[in-house]
């Protein structure tokens, strides 16, 4: 062989992102003039260069080449003793190519990047931050995570208070600030802080200064600004609403309510309230009583009434006038009257019940009261001759009540039929199940006698 190498033997250690240096000495033994190549193999092939990169040597003449190392400050370079290969190839015979062998050390570093997201957080409760831990360096790096205030008016804590990230990896906590005090209402409260990220360097390594980040959190009030105009605003459109109540709709709503309830209505509900479909009858026998008395006979006389289609009494007029309420030419009489009706679960057809004006009467109908005391469910339609006046469901009421502005008129001998269609019994509170739906209708107006054509 005509060509030797030898590489120096001093150990040769290396900083990520740094250079080093290693001679090569190349001995031409041969009787001709060689030219030689350097060719790097092995890990360190991407970052190591040869200067120059050929030799011409003499026969007997000594070359010296310079093997440079440049490592990259990056976490792909892994530290500890790297194999270097070096091969010197003679031009003219590459048969005699000569390989030098020999190890690198590459010395570990340590490079953190972090990062507060967000750095400022608002809320009334508290504030959520995250802080990013970015290692950069090419050894796997343990922190530690703390946080400080300004002031004690807020406590900070994070999940988890270590980590340990990879080579080139990045990783997360959570970071809460908590206030001491609530703020219920007024001016917000700016709360700084600050995160600090501590890494823990091993042995032979320098220590890293921590990383320090600043941030803020800004406690705002629970109740919110425009809460107190809201109120305001609420108390202003209660009172313009009660100043509407009591201008226009407190009088009429008494009005009507002093029209519906009278003496003889409350008379008559009361005699009539355990009678099931007495009251029709008895309307209608008090009204032929009262046409063969001539409209006024004995017992109208006794108490200075007559006696209505319910059964009630009205008062005799007091403006002089010599005619009775109820007889041609004589005022309108007020009357009421109670019907009931009762019908079974699965009866089929529906039960109905009925309240006949007198014959040479005219039922002037304004108000309607309906009544389901035992909560029973089904349908109820209450008609006249007319047609139907309402159709009703029984599950959605109780009570209910109905009054007309516009009278409805039921001439002599006309009804006014309450039928019930039962399709389940319902149950009073503490009280023995029924066997039967039972619904009642009252009935409220005014009955005059009807003008003959004699």
């Amino acid at each position: 062989m005509s060509v030797s190498a030898s590489l120096d033997e001093s150990s040769v250690v290396v900083e990520p992102g740094g250079e080093a240096e290693l001679p090569v000495q190349v001995l031409n033994s041969g009787t001709t003039v060689e030219e030689c190549r350097f060719e790097v193999v092995g890990p360190c092939a991407d970052w190591t260069t040869v200067e120059p990169e050929t030799l011409s040597l003499y026969p007997g003449a000594t070359g010296a080449a310079i093997v440079k190392l440049r490592p990259p400050r990056s976490p792909r370079t892994a530290p500890g003793e790297i194999p270097l290969g070096l091969r010197v190839v003679p031009t003219s015979e590459h048969s005699e190519t000569t390989v030098l062998e020999r190890g690198v050390t590459v010395r570990p570093f340590t490079e953190v990047t972090s990062e507060l997201v967000p750095r400022g957080s608002n809320s009334a409760w508290r504030g959520r931050h995250k802080v990013a831990v970015d290692n950069r360096g090419n050894t796997p790096l343990p922190v530690a995570l703390s946080a400080r205030g300004a002031t004690e008016r807020a406590k900070m804590a994070f999940e988890p208070t270590e980590l340990t990230v990879p080579p080139g990896e990045a990783k997360f906590a959570t970071l809460r600030v908590r206030p001491t005090q609530r703020l219920w209402r007024g001016t917000p409260i700016t709360h700084p802080f600050q995160a600090v990220v501590t890494p823990r360097t091993g042995e032979g390594q320098d220590p890293y200064e921590p990383v320090v980040l600043d941030g803020t959190y800004e406690q705002q009030a629970i109740l919110p600004r425009w809460l107190p105009r809201a109120l305001a605003a609420a108390v202003l459109v209660a009172a313009l609403l009660v100043g509407l109540w009591y201008a226009l709709l407190r009088p009429t709503v008494r009005s009507a309510a002093r029209e519906a309830i009278t003496p003889q209505a409350v008379e008559s509900a009361v005699k009539q309230g355990d009678k099931e479909s007495g009251g029709a009858q008895d309307g209608q026998q008090g009204g032929g009583r009262q046409g063969a008395s001539g409209g006024g006979g004995q017992e109208g006389d006794q108490d200075g009434g007559s006696t209505g289609p319910g059964g009630g009494r009205s008062r005799a007029p007091s403006d002089g006038s010599n005619a009775e309420p109820g007889e041609p030419g004589g005022p309108a009489a007020p009357t009421s009257a109670r019907v009931q009706v009762r019908d079974a679960v699965g009866g089929g057809a529906a039960e109905r019940t009925a309240y006949t004006v007198p014959d040479g009467k005219s039922f002037e109908l304004t108000d309607i009261v309906v009544q389901n005391p035992q909560g029973d469910a089904g349908t109820l339609v209450i008609s006249s001759d007319d047609g139907q006046l309402l159709n009703l469901a029984l599950e959605n009421f109780r009570d209910s009540d109905y009054h007309f502005v516009t009278p409805i008129q039921v001439a002599a001998k006309g009804k006014v039929t309450i039928s019930v269609s039962c399709r389940e019994v319902g149950r009073p509170v503490k009280a023995p199940a029924p066997s039967q739906c039972s619904e009642s209708l009252f009935l409220g107006g005014k009955i005059s006698a009807t003008k003959s054509n004699g």
